[in-house]
């Protein structure tokens, strides 16, 4: 799957570039709208072709709970499937082994900051995990009906060649801000153990499931440790993966995020594509694109849009709540240089009364703004390193 770098920024890391799929390009720095169960919530696969987005990636995990990996493949895979014709990446359902295991017990997460600062690690009053780990592989408790389902590096890649993404990931541990270093070692070698279980596994199910043009990438884990990420990003590069995720604990702040990947890119390939898992904020995308990475995932700008936050290049911060009882009178669009179908054609207060009332159609019209949001700012960043230039956003 070729991936060529389009131009760089001297006395940087960042750089312009294309890769090529089995189902179209991607131009990178790009963000990879998050379709858990094969879809991304309140939008249509029309819907999504129009706001330009690139590439989806889905849940493996999710997608085994139900409907099955065995019934997408005999649909087509994820494509036949859904009735996306693009890109599709997959997951490892690696975050799983965190999000219902250590950030059950430590607080953290997704829906919880990923970035909980030096504070001791806050028990939720439903911590307890649902995930049993050993060097085979993790059993996960189902989140839908309470079976226990067992996901090995082996068995996580024959549900992925079923699934028949473009881009797959090996099993991973992801830790948590709040696991140590010793931890945090033996977590990383596992992981680097599962990674040649995966490549093996992945060569011998080759012409399994509906896209024989797979590529497997691999991940990089290491916490906030810049040894162990420096010998992570090492060790995997060394396997011979054609791209690379940056996975696991970031630390416990964004400076940590940011020295996390100071360490991290440099010891990869220059040629080859580097992802950054679960990140898709204004301000940490660019400066993980000042800092090498090319493709982000993030379920955020989606879910903020169903609980009432819209972005907006005008607003401080880039958002607005729209929940707010200032936006009830409000004629204007959310955003007015937006030219999606949300801002061409609908008041805020509009949008604020359909939020207050729990319509459904606000969820479609708020999903489809933030989303076009983060088309047009990453065509932004694209432009900004095609002229020669680092993006830097207003102060």
């Amino acid at each position: 799957m070729p991936f060529a770098v389009l131009k760089e920024i001297p006395g940087s890391e960042a750089r312009l570039g294309r890769l090529l799929t089995p189902h179209g390009a991607v131009e990178t720095p790009a963000f990879v709208a998050v379709a858990t169960r094969g879809s991304v919530r309140a939008a249509s696969m029309e819907d999504l072709e129009a706001l330009g987005v690139q590439i989806l990636i889905a849940n493996t995990y999710h997608l085994v709970v139900r409907p099955g990996p065995e019934l997408v493949a005999e649909l087509g895979g994820l494509h036949g499937f859904t009735g996306w014709r693009g890109p599709w990446m997959t997951d490892s359902g690696g975050f799983q082994v965190f999000s219902l295991g250590a950030a059950k017990v430590h607080g953290v997460g997704k829906i919880a900051s990923i970035f909980p600062g030096e504070e001791a690690p806050r028990r939720n009053p439903s911590g307890i995990s649902l995930v049993t780990l050993n060097e085979d592989g993790a059993w996960i408790r189902s989140i839908l009906d309470g079976r226990k389902l067992f996901f090995s590096p082996e068995e996580v890649i024959r549900i992925q060649r079923l699934l028949g993404a473009d881009i797959i990931l090996p099993l991973d541990e992801c830790t948590s801000p709040f696991h140590d270093e010793a931890y945090t070692r033996a977590a990383m070698e596992r992981t680097h153990r599962w990674a040649e279980r995966a490549l093996s596994a992945f060569a011998r199910t080759q012409g399994l499931g509906p896209n024989p043009q797979q590529e497997l990438w691999g991940i990089v884990q290491g916490g906030a440790y810049e040894e162990l990420r420096r010998t992570s990003a090492k060790t995997i590069a060394a396997l011979g993966f054609p791209g690379f995720a940056i996975g696991g604990s970031l630390g416990k702040s964004k400076e940590d995020m940011h020295h996390v990947l100071e360490w991290t890119v440099p010891e990869l390939p220059r040629d080859k594509p580097r992802h950054l898992l679960g990140i898709g904020t204004v301000e940490d995308i660019v400066e993980a694109v000042k800092r090498g990475i090319d493709t982000f995932d993030c379920a955020a700008p989606t879910r903020l849009a169903r609980n009432g936050t819209l972005f907006s290049f005008s607003e401080p911060g880039f958002k607005l709540n729209l929940d707010n009882a200032r936006y009830r009178t409000d004629p204007r669009p959310v955003d007015e240089t937006c030219d999606c179908s949300t801002c061409r054609r609908y008041s805020r207060a509009l949008l604020h009364h359909l939020l207050r009332m729990g319509e459904l159609g606000y969820f479609r019209l708020a999903t489809l703004h933030n989303l076009r949001f983060m088309v047009r700012f990453m065509g932004w960043i694209r432009a900004e390193l095609a002229a020669g230039r680092l993006p830097e956003l207003p102060r």
